[in-house]
């Protein structure tokens, strides 16, 4: 009797012993293969989703998005930050819309802040982070930019970039930037300090992110800050898999369009899928399929 026992126990204790092997074969030999395999199966799941939705189709939805200047306000931005030696105006646009985000990024890092800054435009965002939190999350870091972007004529969206599913809270926020060179949008990421392109170089929209992925096309991603880190590519490929189903904006940008009060942000238009209900949208907000119109060339600035 006692030698079956001694058996099954060490059964058991080998049983253990391949166990603990395997986990830290998994956690510090394999990691990097271990976390590329389930990130792939992650990503396919989330543009399963993107392919089973129904396809965008042009709609009557009313509409029109505008793109403000206040000169004034042109004016003390330009001069807080000193746009003049930052800025080429001479440049092609997606060089200077880099350079502007290299600047952000460079400066503010990532993070969910404790205390919500109540100003939220260019000059009080950087006053916030040298006072009170030296970094915000990547809807402040868009509103910055854009606001960066709008003071050097430079037309430009925060876009916010959404799951399809209700329970996941994550979403991203995002600039896309008006390439009047090219006749096309391209988005660019302060906050995860990053862009995607095609492989010939050319930057790629959200819309234009989106299709290759329904498509399994390859898309290359650059980092912004040549700093020494390494960007986590495979972690970032996944997490635009999942944030490209539906999209929100404000319908006018300006200046301190996310400052209290809440009725200056005006209306948000939304864009998703036939047949899906988004959640939490803003109240009074404009449902389209068409992403035709919502991702249209832009207007000119309005000069105010």
């Amino acid at each position: 009797m006692i030698k079956p026992l001694k058996i099954t126990g060490w059964i058991i204790f080998a049983a253990i012993l391949l166990l603990v092997a395997a986990w830290l074969l998994a956690r510090f030999v394999f990691r990097n293969q271990v976390e590329a395999y389930l990130s792939a199966v992650q990503r396919k799941g989330y543009v399963e989703l993107l392919r089973e939705a129904e396809p965008y189709r042009p709609d009557t939805a009313a509409f029109r998005f505008e793109y403000l200047q206040d000169t004034a306000r042109r004016r003390m931005t330009r001069e807080y930050f000193r746009l003049d030696t930052l800025d080429s105006p001479a440049a092609p646009t997606w060089d200077r819309a880099i350079a502007l985000a290299r600047f952000v990024a460079a400066n503010i890092p990532h993070a969910n802040q404790s205390v919500y800054p109540e100003r939220r435009n260019a000059i009080d965002l950087w006053e916030y982070t040298r006072t009170v939190e030296p970094a915000f999350n990547c809807r402040l870091h868009s509103i910055m930019l854009h606001e960066l972007m709008t003071a050097c004529d430079i037309t430009s969206r925060y876009v916010t970039c959404l799951p399809a599913d209700s329970l996941d809270q994550d979403c991203h926020v995002v600039n896309i930037v008006w390439l009047p060179e090219r006749e096309k949008w391209a988005m660019v990421d302060s906050d995860m300090c990053a862009y995607l392109t095609d492989t010939d170089g050319t930057p790629l929209s959200l819309g234009e992110m989106r299709t290759r992925y329904l498509n399994d096309e390859p898309m290359e991603i650059h980092p912004l800050l040549d700093d020494g880190r390494k960007m986590d590519c495979t972690y970032y490929r996944t997490y635009w898999s999942k944030n490209l189903y539906w999209f929100e904006c404000v319908e006018q940008t300006a200046y301190d369009k996310e400052t209290p009060p809440r009725g200056q942000r005006g209306r948000t238009v939304v864009l998703a899928p036939e047949g899906y209900a988004p959640f939490d949208t803003p109240s009074g907000s404009v449902f389209t399929h068409d992403a035709e119109r919502f991702w249209a060339a832009p207007d000119p600035l309005t000069i105010r």
